[in-house]
């Protein structure tokens, strides 16, 4: 029989090995789930092999994880915010192929040394030639490694350049003063981008741009001047002109309507001239010319002609904006006029919104600030091929500064590839107890203990309806650092002590993993058991606070009841007295007569308490004298056993609970896709809840000054009342005390 099993063993390893190519994988049992160990760069090779029903996770978010977010983002190819199983085996063989030796990825070195570079590869070159261009651009012609910060360092790289390939130029990017010149210009009027050297430039559309709006504010200026008696009917200064009518025009419409309503009617005059009554508003208020109700009335007093004064009579409030209209508008066109008509008016009006058709259709308002003569020298000049020659120079340049990017991509591959799968394939960091997980965003301090298991609340509303599948004692804190500005919501899982003094509302501090302090505050509980201990005591507990709760409803009921009581009292006190004739002497109220005495109701209430002092009394004679009969050693154990009918159900409970602790749904509901389960069993889990303790060899003064006094009387009652039980017993046993009771008994 042993045969036979031998073969079929044997059989099925051929099979997984020819399965994994001959690798053979090494697994270890963490959380209660196997899981697969990746110890060499053999490992990583083999890793596109592996069955994912094996992996711990499927998928992850880019965001909210303490690695770097950028070597995420690089990984995450199809930029849906999810890195799932084929773009982490993408990755991993990207990098491999590039490298000379897949171990130096376990090492998690945060330099590059160029000696690691496969250089036997086409790319492997091209990538080698790209890192000693960086190094040289940056200075560093010599240095033998390079580093995620030497790559991000886009402006010391692109600093010394006139080219870097994004199809931006800027004023470095020609020597010719005009082509600077223009460059300037259109980042003044169309706008700008930024270069990969952090530099303002110019793209080939806003140079498209910019010519466009030369050309468009060029050919709508020439209709002015071709058409400048209609347009611009009082010269160069036509555009204060039209200023100056627009500030009166309103109140000059008015005033002429107002005149033809008095054609209308005679009587109307009255209605709408100047009445004394629209005087007296504001006759006993002190008066500028900006008084409101001054700027309210007609701009002028109407006359017989029905003409508009321009320079007598005229609303204060109004004289100055009647005298530049008269200056820069009438006068021009009526020099010798010092009243105008409606139809000068509407002959004026007619003139100045010929001038304002014209300004609404204005076109290239973007280089109006050029000015009309730099525009037209621009468009004479032509710069616009030589500025897409330089852009096309510099698009031709793409490749080799791509190449330059995917240095960038090497050094965080390098540095953080391993990591990642620490905490994707088999949540090797988590489960270490030197290491914290990329999930793992800080630590909670709050009543004398520490949370290492905290995590970024991604959805509030996912965790409302996942997070309770954990089994884990949650605590939602609502965070807030001063000196960053910045605000977020984690959850800390409470894995060990007792949840005593946590409730919501309740302040704490979060330390981040830079060692940033966050102001926290607890929003919201998902309360599970956190420790057999806590359990044992749950029972009492919860029946001091039932009893705690029940005293206090009696006590608020009663003053409640007491309150009304009294307000109702005096309330009819007063409506008496209110209704009272006071000049009548009151005769004294007569005594209320007393109530008789009730002997049944006494008799029963009597009998009621006799009953259940009675029955209390009985139990706890069978109880003591059932106690008393066991043996002495009996007595500690039924002491425990009754502990332990109190507690045992509270405690297997709570060991079940515990046993099931699981983190895989907080991590769903953070939006990752975990493929095993994630155990937090009581061993673990006083791992990541550090309760306080003294340090060794501290010492402790333990007379407190602020102790509450003592009686000394109450510890010598006590002192007697245990001795005589002790007594007691001793003589039970001895066969003393019963016969004492025998001799008593006799006597009576």
């Amino acid at each position: 029989m042993s045969s036979v099993r031998k073969k079929i063993r044997n059989k099925v390893k051929k099979i997984t090995a020819s399965n994994n190519n001959g690798h053979v994988w090494q697994f270890s049992r963490v959380g209660g789930v196997n899981r697969v160990n990746l110890l060499s760069g053999a490992d990583l090779l083999a890793l596109d092999q592996l069955d994912k029903k094996l992996w711990a996770a499927l998928s992850c978010p880019v965001d909210g994880l303490e690695i770097d977010p950028q070597t995420l983002q690089l990984i995450d190819t199809d930029k849906n915010g999810r890195i799932r199983v084929p773009e982490v085996i993408a990755a991993v063989k990207w990098i491999t192929s590039v490298i000379n030796d897949p171990d130096d990825l376990l090492k998690e070195e945060s330099t590059l040394p160029l000696s690691a570079i496969n250089d036997k590869t086409e790319e492997g070159k091209i990538l080698l030639a790209s890192v000693k261009q960086i190094l040289k651009n940056l200075g560093k012609p010599k240095d033998t490694t390079i580093s995620v910060e030497d790559t991000s360092n886009l402006p010391g790289i692109f600093a010394d350049t006139k080219f870097n390939g994004d199809g931006i130029v800027t004023e470095k990017s020609t020597s010719d003063e005009s082509l600077k010149k223009i460059i300037v210009q259109i980042i003044e009027t169309v706008g700008s981008s930024l270069d990969r050297s952090e530099e303002q430039g110019v793209s080939a559309d806003q140079v498209k741009e910019f010519y466009e709006q030369c050309e468009a504010y060029s050919n709508w200026y020439k209709l002015s001047e071709d058409n400048a008696k209609n347009i611009l009917p009082f010269g160069d200064k036509t555009a204060d002109a039209a200023a100056a009518f627009q500030a009166v025009e309103a109140k000059v419409n008015d005033y002429f309507l107002r005149c033809r309503l008095s054609e209308y009617d005679a009587d109307s005059k009255e209605v709408f001239g100047l009445l004394k009554s629209q005087y007296e508003a504001f006759s006993s208020k002190e008066l500028s010319a900006g008084t409101e109700e001054m700027v309210a009335l007609p701009i002028a007093k109407m006359n017989d002609k029905k003409s508009l004064p321009l320079t007598e009579g005229i609303n204060p409030a109004w004289e100055n904006a009647m005298k530049a209209f008269y200056e820069l508008v009438t006068f021009p066109l009526f020099p010798k006029k010092t009243q105008i008509t409606q139809t000068e008016w509407e002959m004026i009006v007619h003139k100045v919104n010929v001038y304002r058709n014209w300004q609404s259709e204005k076109q290239g308002a973007a280089v109006e600030s050029l000015g009309i003569e730099e525009v037209r020298a621009i468009l004479k000049a032509d710069q616009q091929e030589a500025l897409h020659a330089l852009i096309e120079e510099d698009l031709s340049l793409a490749t080799e500064v791509d190449n330059i990017f995917q240095v960038d991509k090497l050094t965080r591959f390098y540095r953080d590839i391993f990591r990642l799968l620490k905490n994707y394939v088999n949540f090797c960091d988590f489960y270490s107890l030197d290491k914290k997980a990329i999930f793992q965003a800080g630590s909670l301090y709050i009543d004398q203990r520490r949370c290492d298991l905290c995590i970024k609340v991604n959805d509030m509303a996912k965790h409302g309806s996942m997070a309770g599948f954990s089994d884990m004692f949650l605590i939602y804190c609502d965070c807030v650092s001063r000196s960053k500005g910045e605000k977020m919501t984690i959850v800390a899982a409470l894995t060990d002590g007792s949840n005593n003094n946590i409730r919501v509302g309740r302040n704490a501090v979060f330390y981040d993993r830079d060692g940033n302090d966050w102001d926290a505050t607890i929003v919201k509980i998902i309360e599970n058991p956190v420790s057999i201990k806590e359990a044992f005591w749950s029972p009492y507990k919860k029946l001091g606070r039932f009893i705690s709760e029940q005293i206090q409803k009696f006590a608020a009921k009663k003053d409640k009841e007491v309150m009304e009581d009294t307000a109702g009292k005096i309330e009819a006190t007063g409506e008496k007295l209110a209704t009272a004739d006071l000049t009548t002497p009151v005769a004294p109220a007569a005594a209320p007569a007393p109530v008789p005495f009730d002997i049944g109701k006494f008799v029963g209430i009597f009998a009621a308490l006799s009953l259940a002092l009675g029955a209390i009394g009985s139990f706890l004679m069978v109880t003591v004298t059932g106690f008393l009969k066991l043996k002495w050693w009996q007595m500690p154990l039924a002491i425990v056993g009754v502990l332990l009918a109190i507690s045992l159900p509270s405690m297997i409970l709570a060991y079940l609970k515990l046993r099931k602790r699981n983190l895989a749904p907080v991590l769903d509901a953070n939006g990752w896709a975990i493929n095993a389960r994630l155990a937090v069993n009581i061993i673990f889990g006083r791992e990541l809840t550090h309760l306080a303790e003294l340090p060794e060899n501290s010492k402790v003064n333990m007379i407190d000054p602020f102790k509450k006094k003592q009686n000394p009387w109450l510890y010598i009652v006590l002192g007697l009342i245990a001795a005589l039980i002790v007594a007691g017993v001793v003589l039970w046993f001895l066969g003393i005390l019963p016969s004492w009771m025998e001799a008593v008994k006799e006597l009576f």
